[in-house]
């Protein structure tokens, strides 16, 4: 096929759009992952991505939680998180995985449109920052407990060291996550077994175990003020697919390595993640059983974890490995936070002002506000600014789950593939985009008492209700009318291929000169073709395809 080029200096935006595709091509920011990039087996793909789950604050949240309402509603809270979890991150990271795109390049085609997701992207860069910002608390203590490093400056070096580490995208982090999880593993599987061994009476203290207040009798409203917690990590799922989007194409050959990855990688990380909530709550209860003013530090995984270390060896070897496992969680985890949330950020910016600044202008603006909540002392409010979280997350993930498997395989108003170009989409589909925003708006309010003190440790579920039932309420109303602007994208080339896998055909772009996979590219309005990126980026609409009618 004959292809129209341009020179990139005749095009409105293009020193931008040919500066972006230049950089973005490390980790393809922004756009399609093609598979000329997806090198990786299944195996290395999914081993990747659960290493971004290292982190500890599960035990954290664990230990904060059965603190707060005792062991009993606490866990249920945490079956009841990871029940939701399962089911709307299985079908959103088969998606990631088939398609070979980003949780907002999904979002914007299951019912939010091309400028609607942008709300979508600050949720979730919130998620990123405000994790980060745990972590790397989590951190400083370490470093103060072992090194004598003051808080302050910890949670600086914390923020500090993650940077040149995001730097280089995909192929760098998955190295890093692989060379890191076996140590990780056994420093982080010891001491819940010690105990187990050694202090089998600890059980019995664990599951008697009634919170602070001794008021931990089994109550629904506990259990749901508990899940909500838990619940702000329901957005872990988009940083699993910021990985998952790597899979190598699916096949027969391959069918059963790839859905083991992607399912295990996918919506089932949160079976390590429930895991680590359990014995963080365990070994919190331990600490305030047998550690005189242990109540005071219970909720500090460095703390736990030297307790128990400070029992099997030397003092100075305890507090070694205690450190080693902080920097290491955080390390693994913060270098996820850190690069999911530079493109997010980059993502919205270039939309919103057909702009692309480079995704590592957007990394240091992640990592400052997370240092920022660090030096207010985030820690100390732990639950109040998890449980406000959760209801955001929530309406956006339950949304898009909804819309795949309910508007799109069952009512079939919604496209079942997945559409994110510029052009092809409107600007806003009220089906996703209002969704959000009332189920949001109303389990907020809800979590703030502002439909009665009754109700109001059920704002997770005002959030899941509404997230489930309003996407295709309103795709029947709207008769999925907004979904697609146009449903030809101009080119003769399949998309898919005979296994239905996004198609390895080559184009040429008119605008940045870059050769890219075909599901990256339309038809240029100029002639030729133009990829993902280039549209974003052209002001004068020069290439954006017209409306069909």
């Amino acid at each position: 096929m004959t292809q129209e080029m341009s020179s990139p200096a005749t095009t409105d935006g293009a020193p931008t759009a040919v500066g972006a595709a230049r950089e973005t091509l490390e980790d393809y920011t922004l756009r399609f992952a093609p598979r000329s990039y997806r090198r990786w087996s299944p195996g290395v793909v999914g081993v990747t991505a659960l290493g971004g789950i290292a982190y500890l604050a599960d035990f954290a949240i664990g230990a904060n939680i059965g603190i707060a309402y005792g062991t009993t509603n606490a866990l249920w809270g945490i079956l009841v998180f990871a029940l939701v979890v399962i089911a709307t991150g299985t079908p959103v990271a088969y998606y990631a995985a088939r398609y070979n795109l980003d949780l907002d390049l999904i979002t914007r085609g299951s019912g939010f449109g091309y400028y609607g997701s942008i709300l979508t992207n600050v949720i979730f860069a919130t998620f990123t920052f405000i994790f980060f910002a745990l972590e790397g608390s989590i951190m400083a203590q370490g470093l103060e407990l072992g090194l004598g490093i003051p808080v302050w400056i910890g949670y600086a070096l914390s923020t500090v060291v993650i940077f040149p580490l995001v730097v280089y995208g995909m192929s760098l982090l998955s190295k890093l996550q692989l060379w890191t999880t076996p140590l990780w593993l056994v420093l982080m599987v010891l001491p819940f077994g010690y105990l187990l061994f050694a202090h089998p009476d600890s059980v019995s203290t664990f599951l008697a175990y009634q919170g602070e207040d001794g008021m931990g009798a089994p109550s629904l409203g506990s259990v749901m003020l508990a899940a909500g917690v838990c619940l702000s990590l329901i957005a872990q799922i988009a940083e699993q697919i910021d990985y998952l989007r790597f899979m190598p194409p699916k096949t027969p050959e391959n069918a059963r390595r790839w859905w083991t990855a992607t399912l295990l990688a996918g919506p089932d990380w949160v079976l390590f993640g429930a895991a680590k909530q359990v014995v963080g709550l365990f070994l919190a209860v331990y600490f305030i059983a047998n550690v005189a003013g242990g109540a005071e530090v219970a909720n500090e995984p460095v703390q736990q974890f030297l307790l128990i270390y400070q029992d099997l060896m030397p003092g100075w070897l305890a507090i070694t490995l205690a450190v080693v496992l902080v920097v290491i969680s955080q390390i693994k985890i913060n270098v996820t936070n850190a690069y999911s949330g530079s493109l997010a950020w980059t993502n919205s910016f270039t939309r919103i002002t057909g702009h692309y600044p480079g995704r590592l202008v957007f990394l240091g603006v992640n990592l400052l506000i997370a240092l920022v909540l660090m030096e207010a002392n985030m820690f100390d409010f732990l639950n109040t600014i998890l449980g406000f979280y959760a209801n955001m997350g929530i309406a956006w993930i339950v949304g898009v789950a909804t819309d795949i498997v309910v508007n799109k395989y069952l009512l079939k108003i919604s496209p079942k593939v997945p559409e994110f170009r510029r052009g092809m989409l409107y600007a806003v589909n009220p089906v996703g985009f209002g969704s959000v925003v009332v189920a949001g708006g109303l389990s907020i309010a809800t979590f703030f008492g502002a439909l009665g003190s009754a109700v109001q440790p059920f704002s997770p579920v005002v959030a899941i209700v509404l997230g489930f039932v309003l996407p295709p309420v309103l795709a029947a109303a709207t008769r999925g009318r907004y979904y697609l602007r146009r449903t030809d994208d101009g080119i003769d080339e399949p998309m898919f291929d005979d296994h239905g896998n996004p198609s390895a055909a080559v184009l040429s772009c008119r605008s940045c000169g870059q050769d890219l996979e075909r599901p990256d590219m339309t038809a240029s309005a100029a002639g030729g073709h133009v990829c993902s990126l280039c549209l974003a980026t052209d002001r004068a609409k020069e290439h954006v395809l017209p409306a069909q009618p």
